[in-house]
């Protein structure tokens, strides 16, 4: 169980050395190619410290990796906002945003999928801009209102994964309690419902919800996010929030352990067809 910084170098660390391992070269060999000493590959690889950007770069150069995507992953990894990558963006709020919620913005940006269970309230990628505000206050109780409406800017620009090319598959399960908490009050949370509806309509989300009368579930445990990669799997990685930090599972079995968990809830869930009559209903 690590945080995100410590996981993020470690995973840089594994797939770089998996890189040079593909390019035939010892990280000696490695080492002589960029102009430095074996050690700094040794510890960039072991995730022991830092590494930045631009020593990414020269090592993905000398790897001979030219695929973009893959690029702009480990970028992502080694914490460059504004790499060229889905999370350009963020430079902008880095003296705003704490470091784990960039992380955070970071993997959702360069992943190819993301699983997600919702117990409380409506993920941060379908939510409309009065309900993220009336969600962000309560949650940062005293927050000024030039902070709150930045802070709304931020998840509403996130949203923007949903639209890209090739867009961010969303695959849902909200606990029922999601629909029936009224945040903003009635109206704000009859629009809210109506973009789930429409959100659930686009060919990248699938969106169930798990009614109160599937009972107990594996779910009550707490809501958590799988981040799947499509250039390696290696990369895999869970979130769990907690009121002052995120925590990040990276282990085989962890991931495999949530993967199971998630199944499961999808199988308690209704289907997505029923789904959206059900917060028809709702509405």
């Amino acid at each position: 169980m690590q945080h995100g910084p410590a996981v993020r170098r470690r995973k840089l660390g594994a797939e770089l050395r998996a890189l040079r391992a593909r390019a035939g070269l010892t990280s000696g060999e490695a080492a002589r190619l960029v102009g430095w000493h074996q050690s700094k590959v040794s510890r960039i690889e072991t995730g022991t410290s830092s590494t930045k950007p631009a020593d990414v770069r020269l090592l993905l150069d000398a790897y001979g990796v030219t695929d973009p995507r893959l690029r702009e992953l480990m970028l992502a990894l080694a914490g460059s906002a504004g790499s060229g990558g889905r999370d350009h963006w963020v430079h902008a709020y880095r003296g705003v945003l704490p470091p784990a919620y960039r992380d955070f913005i970071s993997l959702e940006s360069q992943a190819s999928a993301m699983r997600t269970l919702e117990t409380t309230v409506v993920p941060g990628l379908l939510q409309t801009p009065e309900y993220a505000r009336a969600v962000t206050r309560a949650a940062m109780e005293g927050v000024d209102e030039e902070q709150l409406d930045t802070l709304v800017e931020v998840r509403l620009a996130r949203q923007d994964v949903l639209r890209a090319h090739p867009p961010l598959e969303l695959n849902a399960v909200l606990d029922e309690a999601v629909l029936r908490r009224e945040v903003g009050g009635p109206e704000v949370m009859a629009r809210q419902l109506e973009r789930l509806m429409e959100a659930a309509r686009l060919p990248q989300v699938r969106l169930q919800v798990l009614p109160f009368t599937a009972g107990a579930h594996i779910g009550v445990t707490g809501p958590f996010v799988i981040f799947s990669f499509s250039s390696t799997s290696d990369l895999d990685v869970v979130v769990l929030d907690h009121l002052t930090s995120s925590l990040y599972l990276e282990r085989k079995e962890d991931l495999q352990a949530y993967t199971e968990a998630f199944n499961a809830l999808r199988a308690h869930a209704l289907s997505p067809e029923d789904t959206l009559e059900y917060i028809a209903a709702t509405i």
